[in-house]
């Protein structure tokens, strides 16, 4: 098994192209502003739709899923990267979040 690339919130560039792969009631609980969102299940048949980027920056709620998404990727040609402890260390670092609909947002 090959080592997964890795970096932390605090580390990302302020141009990071970012792939959320949670559930849709997580994104739409809170998310990050003009990212992509492809749930876990749909990342292989909706290949087109991964962001372009050099790397990519792969979130979910706590890292776990976005390093399967990671290493399923760069089996696959892309470059990405997990981001290790996602949303919720995106949460903890006070970076801003957006919802869907009037309920504050919140990490689920």
């Amino acid at each position: 098994m090959s080592e997964i690339p890795e970096t932390t919130v605090d580390q990302l560039p302020a141009d990071a192209v970012i792939l959320d792969v949670r559930e849709d009631d997580e994104w739409q609980a809170g998310h990050i502003e003009g990212v992509t969102h492809i749930p876990i299940a749909e990342v292989p048949q909706r290949l087109g739709d991964v962001p372009e980027g050099d790397p990519v920056y792969v979130f979910c709620r706590g890292g776990g899923r976005s390093s399967r998404v990671t290493e399923w990727l760069n089996n696959n040609g892309y470059d990405a990267v997990n981001v290790d402890g996602g949303m919720k260390s995106w949460e903890a670092a006070g970076k801003p979040l957006v919802a869907d609909g009037d309920a504050a947002p919140t990490i689920i």
